[in-house]
């Protein structure tokens, strides 16, 4: 299996338990890993042939806007669950980061692994 990736991708949603934190927006970072089969696309050359990281990008960052979740995990399975049905990845690893949760460390957040990696 082939692996296309997303790294560092900024997505602005409305996230957390506490009052301070709904008051605005805030930033999470969001890396993907998707699995593929890029043998087609290497053949044609064409973007029809793969997953289109721009899509799935896109996507995301425009589910992340209107998504209202109080926890990570929740945002960071409703994506994951979105990418497998829309995509039609076989397996997915998504990492969401929280930058700033927590004062002592840099970031807190989830790794989800969903699918069948061959």
């Amino acid at each position: 299996m082939d692996i296309i990736f997303i790294r560092d991708l900024r997505v602005e949603t409305l996230i957390g338990v506490y009052p301070q934190e709904r008051q605005s927006r805030r930033t999470l970072l969001l890396d993907l890993e998707l699995g593929a089969d890029i043998r087609p696309a290497t053949a044609t050359d064409c973007l029809d042939d793969t997953l289109n990281y721009q899509a799935v990008a896109q996507r995301i960052i425009e589910f992340a806007a209107a998504c209202d979740c109080r926890l990570v995990e929740t945002l960071g399975e409703r994506i994951a669950d979105l990418v497998l049905r829309e995509f039609g990845a076989p397996w997915l690893r998504l990492t969401l980061r929280k930058p700033g949760a927590v004062p002592e460390a840099r970031e807190v957040g989830i790794i989800i692994e969903r699918g069948r990696r061959n």
